[in-house]
């Protein structure tokens, strides 16, 4: 109870001594209608996310059906611009001391989280409600997210990378399109294939796209088992530099170079992920290497555009070991500094989103897989997967990607840095300032800067 209830009730005492009086029976009258008011005032939280486009309505739709189950809380639902914007404008709110109640963060703004000390732990959220099963809930989605034990931020929309690829210039091209690549060697040989050249030598169709963003040489270092950083990849002690300069990192960025120098890959503007998607949709590209987030959308214009789409896990290097892919997307943040009432309110809302039947219109409507294995469960026999194969790519490769510090992803406070750093060596590597070792090794000098620099600041 707030102060002003209990001063309520200390008044509502007054009846034993002026009882059946014209004061009393006013002031009760009075009292009942502040209690009522009081009773219909709406709890308000702030959401901030960074879904844009079309999501942006599937998730204002889903916060309007939270409210309709919860009509004493009210979600203020606002699209904030993308990941490195949101954590940006979260910093500056809570500079200004107005920062939202929920916030939506890119996987490797995990640390920065950590250290900034302004989150509250769904660990600690999750020990005081009995009724929350966090074994419904992947392992492989929470193992990026738990650190040093604890859950420290609800997982949401989860992804990794798959290879999409055109079933019907597949078989133009004399390719079998049942047996997509499953190895470094095969892509190439794949994409040179796939590359088709018009009668004065312009290059009409290429093999190959991805977006220009450091998120796929991570990605594929985690494939080939190998980490980036130091400290099992950040996950038994601070990292304190970089490691990724070694026989994993060359294998990608030579086959990154190999494809472009041979003109069978067309390249995009750093982290333009819509660029790539659309030499794919266009058929510009016959393969895509992009997130799962996009399954519904691609398969969607598959359609439109005439194609048959099919979808495969991403391939590796003959020799190299087997590993797994990482997750990818972001997970939810409760804010501490709120009124208890409303970090509850906030609770119950990040709850709803991890609902079955919320992950499960996540999942369909997105590509994002579900967080949750029963949702996993009551599409299979539900027989959704079988209508709908290419969603159940991203799940597969998931599940069958070993359990390690490798493919649980690096835990670095200077993540940004030093995808920022990666993505600036491989545009050296393209544009023939540097060979692909040259531009790995200076990208492994500079990240282990940048994660020195920050630990400088937050290791203690």
């Amino acid at each position: 109870m707030n102060v002003f209830h209990d001063d309520i009730i200390s008044v509502l005492n007054l009846k034993n001594f002026y009882r059946g009086g014209f004061f009393v029976k006013k002031v009760l009258v009075v009292l009942m209608v502040a209690l009522a008011v009081l009773s219909m005032a709406k709890i308000k939280i702030q959401f901030w996310h960074a879904m844009g486009g079309w999501r942006i309505d599937l998730i204002k739709s889903m916060a309007e059906e939270f409210m309709k189950l919860h009509p004493d809380i009210e979600v203020d639902v606002q699209y904030t611009g993308s990941y490195h914007d949101t954590l940006n404008k979260l910093i500056a709110a809570v500079k200004a001391g107005n920062p939202p109640h929920i916030v939506q963060i890119y996987d490797i703004g995990t640390q920065v989280m950590i250290d900034g000390g302004i989150a509250v732990p769904i660990q600690d959220l999750i020990d005081k409600d009995k009724s929350f099963d966090l074994g419904k809930f992947m392992p492989q989605v929470l193992n990026y997210y738990r650190v040093n034990g604890k859950l420290y931020s609800m997982p949401f929309n989860s992804s990794n990378p798959i290879l999409y690829y055109n079933k019907t210039l597949f078989k133009k091209a004399g390719l079998d399109p049942n047996k997509p690549p499953r190895t470094f060697e095969e892509l190439l040989e794949y994409a040179k294939k796939l590359t088709v050249k018009d009668a004065n030598g312009n290059t009409i169709q290429y093999g190959i796209t991805w977006p220009l963003h450091s998120w796929f040489f991570e990605q594929f270092m985690a494939v080939q088992n190998a980490p980036l950083v130091n400290n099992n990849n950040g996950r038994t002690g601070r990292p304190t530099k970089a490691v990724f300069d070694n026989e994993a990192g060359r294998r990608f960025f030579r086959l990154w170079y190999e494809l472009t120098k041979n003109g069978w890959m067309i390249n995009t503007k750093k982290e333009d992920w819509d660029e790539a998607n659309q030499y794919f949709i266009s058929q510009k590209a016959a393969m895509l290497i992009t997130s799962t987030s996009d399954v519904a959308y691609i398969a969607k214009l598959a359609k439109q555009h005439g194609f048959e789409l099919g979808t495969a896990f991403l391939p590796r290097p003959k020799n190299a070991k087997s590993g797994g892919v990482v997750i990818g997307g972001a997970s939810l943040w409760i804010i501490g500094g709120h009124p208890q009432k409303e970090i509850q309110a906030a609770w119950e809302f990040v709850k709803f989103l991890t609902t079955t039947k919320m992950q499960i219109e996540w999942h369909t409507k997105t590509g994002y897989f579900p967080v949750r294995k029963d949702a996993v469960e009551t599409l299979m026999n539900e027989g959704y997967y079988a209508k709908h194969p290419n969603m159940l790519t991203a799940l597969l490769q998931l599940l069958l990607s070993v359990q390690n510090y490798n493919t649980n992803g690096a835990v670095i406070g200077a993540f940004p840095e030093v995808r920022q750093i990666i993505e600036d060596a491989v545009e050296k590597m393209l544009n023939g300032e540097m060979s692909p070792e040259d531009a790995l090794a200076w990208a492994q000098k500079e990240a282990t800067k940048a994660i020195q620099e920050y630990n400088e600041v937050y290791a203690y």
